[in-house]
């Protein structure tokens, strides 16, 4: 019994040791996210994710996003994902949106409102870089900036504003543009009126006959490619007679005062570039029916020529009271004809240059009984400063046979624009009267853009004073567009002064120093005062 069980034993000792033995398990798990995919991997050995990935034979490029870097060393458990990362840039015709446009207009209600211009959207070119991961778009990145393909037309609404202005009394017609339409003031302030509703006048040309009852004007052309702009005549008694004249492409036109149905006029011609003219330099004269527009004998006065310096801005002509001289201004000098129809300085000095598309040159203002002009000189040189660059401008005045020319106010500025007041007869004085009045600029250095007074002194320049604006409001800042800004005028009486005011009209006392308001809407200019 017991040999039974010791052979047992040994059996079972023997059929112990023949069974295999396992081997041990070595190594960890990875696991691996990749293309919408997840694998796992048995590492057998430290190693880095890169190596991982190598060994593993798992592409990836220098786009793609590897989480966690591939300098990371891989343990049991490291999940490694790689998104797919692509680019792509794509160009897109996008719509650009039109703006509304508010802006406030007399000749409506308090308040109302009324679309002037209906606002059409625009088109533009646009570029993107767009960024993909694992096949979804991430983010959409603008590139550059975009190509406008076609300018948007802004909707243009117009806003009633209060026009309530106080009583006073208007000697002759007074005129001015607001918004693009001529408006009238003819008994009292009161009494003021659109005379066109086009919008459209263009303020190259805005002059009221000898007495008042007819007013010249320009406006933008339909045909605005082969015109620059048409001239037109209003009655301004009845404003439904207004009538094109056959003549376009008006850069400056005024009447004739010797004969309230003769006109003057310059021409151009249509340029692609700013401002939208070539000037001629030219000036015709002729009879006009201000009834039908019938343009009769015209006659040409001065033949095209360059201009002078910067001429392609224009040459600006100006009549005597009389009708019989014609005085002129170039970027650099200003004359008269004599006799013989040739050009005679009175004045010379260096043109201005600037680094904008207009070109300066000075107005010309008679004085009532044609001896004397009134004008902008620049200079003299500054030291150290170039001469056409100095931003020095003085108003003087010439007499017509070039005796002599005498500084009244250095450094009155650019827009200075010095105007003779009609003459002065007074009861208790034989001897004529009359003021010079003229725009001063606070600030000599800042002759384009700078605030302005407006100033009235005796026809020498002397007793000099400001009357407008009020001691401690800011000044007047002159416009810029056109040939030469058109922003004071005198009245017919020469006791009052239309001025314009942070766009606004305003009527000075030049006696008591009171003013009155007469627009509110921000949008007037262009003055002009007739009997």
């Amino acid at each position: 019994m017991r040999i039974h069980i010791i052979i047992i034993g040994l059996l079972v000792a023997v059929l112990i040791g023949c069974t295999p033995t396992e081997p041990e398990t070595v190594g960890y798990s990875v696991y691996v996210t990749v293309d919408n995919l997840e694998r796992t991997f048995l590492v057998d050995e430290p190693m880095t994710v890169e190596d991982f990935l190598g060994q593993a034979s798992i592409s990836y490029d220098d786009n793609d996003r590897l989480v966690p870097p591939s300098y990371t060393q891989v343990t049991d458990g490291t999940r490694i994902t790689i998104v797919r990362v692509e680019e792509e840039e794509v160009c897109e015709t996008e719509v650009l949106p039109y703006e509304d446009e508010f802006r406030s207009v007399e000749g409506l209600e308090p308040g109302e409102e009324r679309i002037q211009q209906q606002g059409e959207n625009g088109e533009q070119r646009v570029c993107y870089r767009i960024i993909y991961e694992d096949g979804l778009q991430q983010q959409r990145v603008q590139v550059g900036q975009a190509e406008i393909i076609e300018e948007p037309t802004n909707q243009i609404i117009a806003v009633g504003v209060d026009n309530e202005v106080e009583p006073i009394p208007i000697v002759g017609t007074l005129s001015y543009l607001n918004n693009g339409n001529a408006w009238i003031i003819r008994g009292n302030s009161t009494e003021k009126r659109p005379l066109t509703v086009t919008g459209d006048l263009d303020s190259l040309v805005l002059s009221l006959s000898l007495d008042g009852r007819y007013l010249m004007y320009t406006r933008e052309a339909e045909d605005s490619e082969a015109f620059v702009n048409e001239l037109w005549i209003i009655d301004t008694g009845n404003p439904d007679a207004n009538v094109q004249l056959s003549v376009t492409d008006v850069l400056q036109a005024e009447w004739v005062n010797a004969d309230d149905y003769t006109i003057s006029y310059s021409t151009s011609e249509v340029w692609e570039f700013f401002p939208g003219w070539d000037a001629l330099n030219n000036l015709w004269i002729s009879r006009i029916d201000p009834e039908t527009g019938n343009v009769f004998n015209p006659r040409l006065v001065v033949e095209e020529n360059s201009g002078g310096s910067y001429g392609w801005w224009g040459t600006i002509y100006s009549w005597s009271p009389d009708g019989s001289t014609l005085a002129w201004s170039e970027a650099d000098a200003t004359g008269i004809y004599n006799e013989i129809a040739e050009p005679q300085p009175l004045a010379e000095y260096a043109s201005f240059r600037n680094q904008q598309d207009w070109s300066w040159r000075t107005s010309i203002n008679w004085n009532w009984d044609g001896d004397l002009i009134a004008s902008v000189i620049h200079g003299p040189p500054q030291p150290g400063v170039p001469p056409d660059t100095s931003p020095i401008f003085s108003v003087v005045v010439t007499d017509t046979f070039g005796n002599f020319e005498t500084i009244v106010a250095e450094g009155a500025g650019m827009w200075a624009s010095p105007k003779f007041s009609p003459q002065l007869n007074t009861p208790d004085n034989p001897f004529p009267q009359g003021y010079l009045a003229y725009l001063r600029v606070r600030d000599p250095n800042q002759p384009i853009n700078g605030e302005n007074d407006l100033v009235v002194a005796d026809r020498d320049g002397s007793n000099a004073r400001v009357v407008f604006p009020p001691t401690g409001q800011p000044g007047i800042r002159t416009s810029d567009f056109g040939l030469t800004p058109q922003d004071f005028v005198w009245s017919p009486d020469g006791r009052q002064i239309a001025v314009v005011y942070q766009g606004n009209l305003y009527i000075v006392d030049v006696i008591t120093g009171a003013s009155y308001q007469m627009t509110f809407d921000g949008n007037a200019e262009h003055p002009v005062w007739s009997q």
